[in-house]
């Protein structure tokens, strides 16, 4: 392994996270054991590296020899294989940094649930202090871990205390209306089924004549509610209603699956207001919230959770949003930069899959396009999940007035035939509220490739939606003035357009000459441009010798030439 002192360095500039431990040894050396711990601990939670000779405090000591008068990382490498179940394959190198030699042991990361020899089971998390530390590793927190590899499926796991009663004849009937219901969704062949086959056709349990063991899905989609209370304790679903700091509704649930969707439908409902659009002599409903959006958000929530742990489903419904949270962050391989674009990823298999065949949920798996989508159509901005964290995804659905403008113009333009995709309604509504876009930008809404938002934005543009301005690596895209006059004011066309070249060079000149100084955030400000394209004003203006730069990083800012500090605007 080839490791810089640069990389050292920044390492432990960074100082202790997940994924960067420091052990010191300038009062003894690191035993082999606690060694072995520390690298099992780092492969039970995300790899990182292993710095030895470094204390907490970032002081470099230097680590000990630990072979005579020498380290041999290769005996270091294959000490931690031989004490790991099962052998972690680590990567060893010493460095040399200030003087001290510091022992670096990089840890792979997607590694299976690893132990010592010795049966110690730890992981590396944060404390209450959000300090990084080595805990325990406790049976339930090692199931949740393999679940979210995708290296277990919680839901397939049989509840060694449920029996046949344990399960509602209420809940069958309810499942089987669910499809009915559902129609093109749904698996209409479940409905010529037996109770005991339609158990074993969705994979909720197992047996012959008579099902002898139900598994986790089969209690939460079919068990009594006294049951769920006592076999799936972590089972629980809350609904409330929020108006600034007082609780209007708050009320928990720990019913099965499909009564607590049809709840929360019901209730979602009664609180979901609508105001009609005519388009016409059709009137189109525009709702607070898209109920399909808010469907698939509840769903993927129930079906999605980690139920090895703790917590509720949590339905907040607020003055201006609804947030829904449920325990257990997002599945390894997924997060907010390819929601849109990775593959599905359900953290409980069989839970997914009957929820699927019933005809709750999107058969394909991209419910995450109707939850957007939901969103997009009426004008309000893209679901935020910004909030989720390692441990829960929230989704929070803003409110607010709709926009109704915005709303018409892409209800008139989907067709049967031809329907206005996801890709086009996340740019549409992008350049309503930014007014323009770039390429970079549109790149990181999509979640796509450059080249594939490319195509997306020029598609617009052949259909009249938008307009391009500039070439290369300062085009932006904008409303065309016939999409401007059917979704706003015809003036405000005219400012987006207004600022073209010559206009935008003369407003930074007029400002360095007002205020002294200039910055590119304020130039974005100014201009109403993309960063791009004040980072192209400003490389023109300072190969030309118009502006003099000053700073570094964040703190760069711009100065007018002194030659050109008193030319005539």
């Amino acid at each position: 392994m080839i490791v810089t002192t640069d990389e050292v360095r920044a390492w432990i500039a960074g100082g202790e996270t997940l994924t960067v431990e420091f052990k010191g040894e300038s009062r003894e050396r690191l035993n082999d054991t606690d060694l072995v711990e520390a690298v099992a601990c780092m492969a039970n939670a995300r790899g990182g590296v292993l710095l030895v000779g470094v204390e907490d405090d970032r002081t470099i000591t230097g680590a000990q020899p630990r072979h005579g008068s020498y380290t041999d990382i290769r005996r270091v490498e294959a000490l931690v294989g031989n004490q790991t179940q099962p052998s972690c394959p680590v990567e060893c190198a010493v460095v040399a940094v200030d003087g001290h030699n510091v022992l670096v042991i990089r840890v792979p990361a997607g590694r299976p649930i690893t132990a010592t020899n010795r049966g110690v089971y730890k992981h590396r998390l944060l404390d209450v202090h959000g300090k990084p530390q080595c805990l325990p590793f406790y049976p339930h927190e090692m199931q949740s871990r393999e679940a979210s590899r995708g290296a277990l499926d919680y839901s397939a796991l049989i509840v060694g205390d449920a029996r046949w009663d344990d399960l509602d004849p209420l809940e069958f009937e309810r499942l089987r209306q669910t499809i009915v219901s559902n129609g093109g969704r749904a698996d209409a062949a479940l409905l010529t089924l037996t109770d005991v086959d339609l158990v074993k056709a969705l994979g909720l349990g197992e047996g012959g004549d008579r099902i002898e063991r139900i598994r986790v899905a089969g209690l939460l989609m079919l068990g009594r509610e006294e049951s769920l209370r006592r076999l799936m304790p972590t089972h629980e679903v809350a609904f409330q209603v929020l108006s600034g700091t007082r609780v209007g509704v708050n009320d928990f649930m720990r019913w099965p699956l499909i009564r607590v969707s049809d709840e929360l439908t019901n209730r979602f409902n009664a609180r979901n207001e609508e105001e009609e659009l005519l388009i016409g002599a059709v009137r189109a409903a525009v709702p607070d919230y898209s109920r399909p959006g808010f469907r698939e958000a509840v769903h993927n929530a129930l079906v999605h959770r980690d139920y090895a742990i703790s917590g509720a489903v949590h339905v907040f419904w607020r003055d201006d949003e609804i947030e829904i949270t449920n325990p257990g962050g997002f599945p390894d391989s997924v997060n907010l930069a390819n929601l849109l674009v990775t593959a599905p990823r359900p953290r409980n298999p069989i839970l997914a899959d009957a929820f699927k065949r019933v005809g709750l949920v999107e058969r394909t798996g991209r419910g995450i396009d109707t939850i957007f989508e939901g969103q997009l159509r009426y004008g309000r901005p893209s679901p935020d999940y910004s909030r989720s964290s390692s441990g829960s995804v929230q989704v929070v659905l803003p409110g607010g007035p709709a926009n109704l403008a915005l709303a018409r113009f892409i209800i008139e333009r989907d067709k049967p035939d031809q329907p206005v995709t996801l890709e086009e309604m996340l740019l549409v509504n992008a350049v309503d509220r930014e007014r323009r876009v770039a390429l970079p930008r549109a790149a990181e809404l999509l979640q796509k490739g450059e080249p594939a938002a490319r195509a997306v934005l020029e598609r617009l543009v052949e259909a009249g939606v938008f307009e391009a301005r500039g070439e290369r690596q300062s085009r932006v895209y904008m409303f065309a003035a016939a999409t401007y006059r059917a979704v706003g004011p015809a003036s405000a066309y005219t400012r987006a357009s207004g600022f073209e070249p010559v206009q935008q060079e003369q407003m930074v000149l007029n400002h360095l000459r007002a205020h002294k100084r200039i910055s590119r955030s304020d130039i974005m400000e100014l201009c109403q441009v993309s960063p791009d394209r004040a980072k192209w004003l400003l490389r023109k203006f300072l190969r030309n010798g118009t502006i003099v730069k000053k700073g570094t990083g964040k703190g760069t800012f711009y100065h007018i030439a002194p030659a050109n500090a008193g030319a005539p605007e």
